[in-house]
Parts: C-alpha cells; sequence; structure tokens
C-alpha cells in the first residue's frame, strides 16, 4: 500500500497547500532532502493550546505531536507532489512547551514517531530530538521534520 493511501486509510486527507509563509517557507528541499518548518498543534478544527505539566496531559501532548506531524506531512506532500516520494524520514526535532518542572518530553514526541512509523514503516524510523521550552502563542508543541525523497 502505498504511504498517501495509508494515511488517507487512517482517516487523514492532505490537500496542497500554498508553501510561501511570507518570511518562510513551509517546507524547503535542497538536493534530495525536504526540511518543514516547524509546525504546531492545529489540524483542521483540532488545536491544542498550553503548557504540558500545568495545562496540558501527556497524552493530551501525544496527540498534539500528531497534529504537528500531519502538518509537516502536508507540507512535504506539497513539495514533493506525494508521500508516496518519500524515500525515509530522517530526523525529528520536537519541541514541547512545558511548565518550569516539567521533564517527560519524550513521551509526547512519541506522537510524532509513533505515526510516522506507521505510515512510513521502516522507512519512518528517525534520529530524534524532543526537548522543552516555550513555544511562541502557546502551542502544546511544535515540531520540525528531515525528509529524504526521491531524486
Amino acid at each position: 500500500m502505498s504511504y498517501a493511501a495509508k494515511l488517507k486509510e487512517m482517516g487523514y486527507e492532505l490537500n496542497t497547500i500554498d508553501l510561501n509563509g511570507g518570511k518562510l517557507m513551509h517546507a524547503k528541499q535542497t538536493g534530495n532532502l525536504i526540511y518543514t518548518s516547524g509546525q504546531v498543534s492545529r489540524w483542521g478544527d483540532k488545536h491544542i493550546k498550553g503548557k504540558l505539566g500545568r495545562d496540558v496531559s501527556v497524552e493530551e501532548g501525544y496527540e498534539a505531536a500528531k497534529l504537528c506531524t500531519l502538518n509537516c506531512l502536508q507540507a512535504v506532500h506539497s513539495l514533493a507532489g506525494s508521500l508516496d516520494n518519500v524515500v525515509q524520514v530522517v530526523k525529528v526535532f520536537g519541541m514541547v512547551n512545558v511548565a518550569p518542572d516539567f521533564v517527560n518530553t519524550p513521551p509526547v514526541i512519541h506522537g510524532c514517531s509513533d505515526l510516522l512509523i506507521e505510515v512510513f514503516g521502516e522507512a519512518g524510523r528517525h534520529a530524534r530530538s524532543a526537548i522543552g521550552l516555550t513555544v511562541p502563542d502557546d502551542w502544546a508543541c511544535e515540531i520540525e521534520i528531515i525528509f529524504e525523497v526521491k531524486g
């Protein structure tokens, strides 16, 4: 089954978006690598805001990371023409909006990793960082992903 079909079977439909975000691009390609800009925890009518450890549970943060990942996938789909042009996921940089004492960021970013592995199988396994910080506009998460695509 193609990656695009797998994602659709999971209930997610990707649209082609305008990648020009004004001062930034939602995704940029160099050679066979696509870098996504940081994508926040908003997908369709769903959005998750707040600080982990205060306003948002780890389970809600896990879902927030999935929303960020869907936005990254949509940017790649728009630039590469299809998710089926993805060779592999290379790197995930996960940023979690944390309350001062929250230190459990990896289980939050597992939402991203699990989705990527579910869609891409072994090609979805990646290097990863999961750090805690203050995310602009109080989004629960922000994620950047690097993909290798067919040349």
